[in-house]
């Protein structure tokens, strides 16, 4: 069983899968018990019991006596005697009764019923906590008004015996249990309850029907969805009382002709079933007015058949894949006023013949016409279809709202101007080019939606209307009526965002303004400064948004009259300031103003209830700061303030801030590092917009594990906080790990996912989260390819992808709405989809991070796809729901193509969303991406001059030098170093510190610089040279390369009598409290050799295993291969780097620290590059303290023990003992090492030419620490 969940859930692999079952913490999804499903605490909510003093009546003349007492479902329950429960029992119903406290006695209380003949108990407690939980369990009975017992979700396998003696219990709900039909508490005793009405048995994986229900008589609503049953058993027919049934979420495809008896019956639910059709037995039940059969497989609608129903007024039928619905000639159908046809596949539909029909739902389906009869029309909802035109006859003089949002509509037709009563109108996302001047000034409508259109002006209000909502954003308006302010006094919400508007008109004809309006969006216009002076009539005005228009200042006389503004938005203009008048807005909670040029700090942080402000991406220098910050303020963001410096005394006061978002001082640059950075950079942004709390979480690291890689991702909890701080906490983590058990990416992302998913524990069953992870990475082994981006998704965050300046969307959606295979596979499990497309009213995600409770229908298996990036890539956009909604994809991606800084980029999409109406949480990553040809730094053997397609890099080639070359001498020997074309000056000198010189040298042969590759990584590049190349002055070569470290480095010219605890410092060194980072030079020396005929690279592939070659050698030291075989060194692969770098015991098998933390001998340092490490914690200064090393450094091994360890040690080496190497010459000995190891032995070499060339050795050993 437990195999089948996690394959069930996404896990492929059945060694993966047997590891995951032995995970303790997989309890929290799934569990199991070896006997009765109910601990202590689901007891004590279904009954108290225990044995106290009871005294019966109001009166003095009972005596008190120990008595057992019991307090099950809605009764009071005391025994005859003192240590059983048998004999004669006492109940006293509790149900409209009373219970309280006695004042006169310790810890007791009084139990009373209701009526006129109302008996009491008097119950005397041991403990205040015995008093308690009975007075707190006993209060909730008291205060029913009806005898209800609530034993839902107790994994319940049997009613509580004693609760039998509730014989006035009328409802009782066991929904989400384990029900038996056997046992003394299994279903077959449900009939003793003599009273009840309302039974729910729902969620209980019954299988079967229970007959035992049917004797049941007096029941009048019954629930048996979810249950898995196959059929309905005749007995049905004898609850004559029943009203209610539900069967939802079964496996039913038809009914017993008994049903048909069921004369009182009114509402019946077969949603998610398998009926093929509507069953014929409902044409006899006369009294039914509901009809719910959504999720079915009903794909023709007889009209006739709902005529023959005479009492049916309420139908649905959604999700059925309905593609036709036929009227049998001209008959109507004049009791049905409630039609569902939502999420089918109609292309034209026409309902004339319903002529009492009130409320149509048939948004996304396909069509194209649409009929209907407008006598008693009221409410149309056809939203998201392919309309051109809609047919109404006559006018619907009784219709309220309607919604056509979404469709092709060009115009709208006369009849809506027509209709008198028409409230709402909503005809967002059509192509309409004006709107009737009948429409704007009617005298019913009050909301009017119609963005997303092609409105090029509005008609002038005639007269006063009632409008009150007024949404135009997104149009090509140049300007609103003159008249809309003074006209439209009722006009509360007006938003113009994202249209060309220059000017705004005047709220009044005079001074004196009646203007009533109070959110006003204003975002991504033309508006200058003489529109902000408009604003001024507008004094009741909360919300203002103008963000992204051409404002260069904003009148300060104008702000401070403005004293009910809440929340301001002045974002993406040109502001240099903030007029000092905004601290007369005492209501002002949120002010956002980034990205303008804004050098001095608002007096704001003195208003009294300021919670959120956002100066981010602007030019502040300095905050003056009150004596004392209001305690409301809980989010500050000065973030992209280059030039602000804060003082301690101002971060003490920004403490309390809950977030303070401030820039991070820029990290020393290391080798890595700064070719990721070079590669891609980010900037991501969170806003809660109108929520209380920030569910949405951001993880962004451009520099990911040990290598050139990147992380990305975005968590959206939708109402819950938790889960996505959790995600973001570990996700990265897991990923890292997965990384290393497997390098497929389908199949790491995945267990990214899953594994994830498990580690929310407890968090993780009742709440859930969409996510979204981006990892781009580079295949080392591939040669001459390009980075990858693999991006892996559950719920609704997405990824988008910039490439040609065109968006290329890379996630899948996993909403019911948008997803059709993820409706078939919820419809199949037999999920309830509520009204509102929500997996049983939770969640419109079909896959989550979490919501395990949901399971099988909601699934943390996500989508993962893998994309080559190009060139042509020029970003990344991630972004959750909320974003997405608001913001398409197109527009998203000229927003960032015309924003250079990409946390600018995501602040303005996120800032766009909230203007254009988003009041949830927003949350957008944007990573500029910098990788294509220039990019590489791989160089062929001939430049070519001409345009050559995009491609791969070059393949790097291998370098031979004539005979007689001569060694490489240092930087200190007088001939100066040459720097990389691809390496800067400040890439080196600043962050490594190097003292070498840049110039060229002035005598002697011409050097070549080796070209170094931060695209490829795992290459080496030594570039060919032939004897009369160009720039060569004779037959001896140098080749010098000056090389960045992957991180600070260890000093090359320190003398041994010295180290960093030494009286005198080393020259050069630099101690920044952390790290030793010392002024170095790097070489690679040209060494002459003796050597054969160059070996393949396929000869280096199949034969890693040999120690030593006859002309060459090469030494394999915790998984990192240099060799020099054939004076051709071999490429170190990227992934043995990336596994040295992580392994923790790389020091002590390189050998011994000296005591100036190096492990290389003194006369071989200058051959090598060492990472330095954190430098030892001492009591007082680096140069100052004795000489010691941290015990966490090395194992300190006794002398009388040293020998016996390097026995053992020798014993447990991989290499095969034999002789010791030949001797070499000095010019090309292999560096002292203080080993444990032995050296390699001399191997034969296979597959070499007879005749050796010269060639050039070079010697690399990267060690770590």
């Amino acid at each position: 069983m437990v195999y089948d969940y996690l394959a069930a859930i996404g896990y492929q692999d059945p060694l993966r899968v047997q590891r995951e079952a032995a995970n303790s913490d997989l309890s929290c999804m799934i569990r199991f018990y070896s006997e009765c499903p109910v601990n202590a605490d689901q007891q004590e909510r279904t009954l108290l019991t225990g044995v106290f003093s009871v005294r019966k009546g109001k009166t003095q003349l009972h005596k008190w006596a120990e008595r057992q007492v019991l307090l099950c479902g809605t009764c009071l329950i005391v025994a005859s005697v003192k240590d059983s429960l048998t004999g004669k029992m006492h109940i006293l119903p509790l149900v409209g009764g009373k219970v309280e406290e006695v004042k006169r006695r310790q810890h007791c209380l009084m139990f009373s019923s209701a009526g006129p003949q109302a008996q009491t108990y008097f119950v005397n407690f041991d403990t205040v906590a015995d008093y308690q939980r009975w007075h707190r369990q006993a209060s909730k009975v008291v205060s029913q008004t009806i005898s209800l017992v609530d034993l839902s979700c107790y994994s319940l396998e049997a009613v509580p015996e004693y609760l039998f003696y509730s014989q006035d219990l009328t409802h009782l709900n066991l929904r989400h249990n384990f029900m038996s039909l056997q046992g003394p508490g299994g279903l077959l005793n449900l009939p003793r309850f003599s009273q009840l009405k309302s039974l729910n048995l729902s969620h209980n994986r019954l299988g079967v029907f229970p007959e035992s229900v049917c004797e049941i008589l007096t029941l009048t609503e019954l629930n048996l969805s979810c249950n898995g049953m196959n059929s309905v058993p005749a007995q049905i027919g004898n609850l004559q009382s029943l009203q209610t049934l539900s069967l939802d979420g079964n496996q039913l495809s038809f009914l017993p002709e008994e049903l048909g008896g069921l004369a009182q019956l009114s509402s019946l639910g077969l949603s998610f079933n398998n009926f093929p059709h509507i069953p014929g037995v409902l044409d006899r039940l006369s009294g039914m007015d509901r009809l719910a059969m959504a999720g079915n497989r009903v794909e023709t609608l007889e009209l006739g058949i709902l005529a023959r129903m005479s009492h049916l007024k309420n139908i649905d039928l959604r999700l059925n894949g309905l593609r036709w619905v036929k009227s049998e000639a001209l008959e109507a159908v004049k009791q049905v006023i409630q039609l569902d046809l939502r999420d089918n596949h109609l292309a034209t539909l026409d309902l004339s013949s319903i002529c009492s029909l009130e409320t149509l739902h048939c948004q996304r389906n396909q069509l194209r016409a649409l009929t209907l009869s407008g006598f008693t029309l009221r409410t149309l909802h056809a939203s998201s279809n392919r309309l051109t035109t809609v047919n109404i006859y006559p006018v619907p003089n009784q219709l309220t709202q309607m919604d056509l949002s979404r469709n092709l509509l060009e115009y709208l037709p006369d009849w809506v101007c027509d209709s008198r009563k028409v409230e709402v109108l909503d005809v967002t996302h059509n192509f309409l080019s004006e709107l009737p001047a009948r429409l704007l000034s009617s005298l019913s409508l009050r909301k009017l939606l119609a963005g997303n259109n092609r409105l090029q002006r509005l008609p002038d209000l005639l007269d006063h209307v009632p409008l009150e909502v007024l949404d135009l954003q997104h149009n090509k308006l140049g300007e609103l009526p003159e008249s809309l302010f003074y006209k439209a006094l009722n006009l509360k919400y007006l938003n113009v965002s994202a249209n060309a508007l220059e000017i705004i008109p005047p709220s009044s004809q005079s001074e004196e303004s009646l203007s009533t309006l109070q959110e006003l969006y204003l975002t991504g216009n033309k508006l200058n400064e003489n529109c902000a002076a408009l604003l001024v009539g507008h004094q009741n005005l909360r919300v203002l948004h103008m963000a992204y228009n051409q404002l260069l200042s904003f009148p300060a006389s104008k702000l401070s009259k403005l004293e009910l503004l809440e929340e301001l938005n002045l974002s993406g203009n040109k502001l240099k300031t903030i007029p000092s008048t905004v601290s007369s807005c005492k209501r002002l909670h949120t002010l956002i103003a980034h990205s303008n040029h804004i050098s001095v700090f608002p007096e704001i942080l003195n208003l009294p209830e300021i919670k959120l402000v956002d100066l981010s991406c602007n030019e502040l220098t300095e905050i003056l700061l009150p004596d004392s910050l209001t305690a409301t303020l809980h989010e500050l963001d000065l973030t992209g303030n280059s030039s602000l410096l804060l003082e301690h005394k101002t971060l003490n006061l920004f403490s309390h801030i809950t977030t303070l978002k401030l820039d991070q001082k820029p990290a020393m640059t290391t080798g890595d590092s700064l070719g990721s950075s070079t590669l891609w950079n980010h900037g991501y942004s969170e806003m809660s917009g109108q929520r209380n709390k920030l569910c949405v979480s951001v993880l962004a690291v451009d520099r990911f594990g040990d290598s050139v890689e990147a992380a990305y991702g975005v968590f959206d909890g939708d109402r819950n906080e938790e889960v996505p701080r959790l995600l973001q906490c570990t996700m990265g983590d897991v990923l890292s790990e997965e990384l290393l058990h497997s390098s497929v990416d389908s199949v790491y992302m995945s267990n990214t996912f899953l594994t994830s998913h498990r580690k929310l524990g407890m968090a993780g069953q009742k709440l859930g989260a969409s996510a979204l992870l981006c990892y781009i990475h580079h295949e080392p082994s591939e040669l001459g390819s390009y980075f990858s981006l693999t991006v892996a998704n559950v719920g609704s965050c997405q990824a988008v992808l910039c490439r040609d300046g065109q968006p290329l969307p890379l996630s899948k959606v996993f909403s019911l709405e948008q997803s059709t295979e993820e409706m078939d596979r919820v419809k199949l499990s037999k999920a309830i989809i509520t009204e509102d497309n929500k997996v049983s009213g939770v969640t419109c995600c079909s896959r989550l991070l979490g919501c395990s409770y949901l399971s099988p229908w909601v699934l943390p298996k996500p989508w993962v796809r893998t994309e080559p990036l190009c060139s042509q890539d020029d970003f990344l956009i991630l972004g959750n729901r909320a974003l997405f909604e608001r913001v398409s994809y197109q527009e998203a991606v000229c927003t960032v193509q015309a924003v250079r800084d990409p946390r600018a980029a995501a602040k303005k999409l996120c800032t766009l969303a909230q203007s254009y109406g988003c009041r949830d949480n927003v949350g957008a990553v944007v990573v500029s991406l910098h990788i294509g040809e220039d990019s590489c730094t791989c160089e062929t053997p001939h430049a070519n001059t001409g345009t050559e397609p995009r491609g791969p890099p070059p393949t790097p080639l291998p370098v031979t030098a004539p005979p007689g070359d001569l060694a490489t001498p240092s930087s200190s020997s007088g001939i100066a170093s040459e720097f990389n074309s691809e390496t800067s000056a400040s890439e080196v000198g600043s962050e490594a510190g190097s003292t070498a010189s840049d110039e060229h040298p002035s005598t002697g042969p011409t050097a070549r610089p080796e070209r170094r590759c931060s695209l490829h990584p795992a290459a080496t590049l030594c570039a060919p040279v032939g004897h009369g190349s160009a720039g060569v002055g004779g037959p001896h070569q140098v080749l010098f390369q000056r090389q960045p470290s992957c991180a600070t480095f260890s000093s090359n010219q320190s003398d041994n009598g010295l180290d960093s605890d030494d009286e005198a410092p080393l020259e050069g060194v630099i101690s920044n409290g952390s790290k030793l980072e010392v002024e170095v030079d790097i070489h690679c020396c040209a060494f002459q050799i003796r050597s054969g005929p160059a070996a393949s690279p396929k000869d280096h592939n199949l034969d890693k295993t040999r120690s030593d070659y006859p002309n060459g050698k090469m030494r394999r030291q915790n998984s990192v291969v240099v060799s020099a075989t054939n004076g051709c060194l071999l490429a170190v692969c990227g992934r043995e780097i990336s596994d040295l770098k992580k392994s923790p015991s790389t020091s002590s098998l390189f050998g011994k620290k000296l005591s100036n933390g190096s492990v290389v001998a003194p006369e071989d340092s200058h051959n090598l590059i060492e990472v330095a490490v954190e430098a030892p914690k001492k009591k007082s200064g680096y140069f100052t303290a004795p000489a010691q090393q941290d015990p966490e450094d090395q194992l300190v091994v006794p002398p009388s023990l040293e020998q016996d360890v390097r026995e053992q040690l020798r014993g447990q080496s991989p290499m095969v003992p034999g002789p010791p190497p030949p001797f070499t010459p000095p010019s090309i000995r292999d560096p002292v090492w203080d080993h444990p190891h032995p050296p390699a032995p001399m191997m034969p070499q296979r597959d070499l030419a007879p005749n050796p060339v010269p060639a050039l050795q070079q010697e690399v050993y990267d060690t770590a620490l």
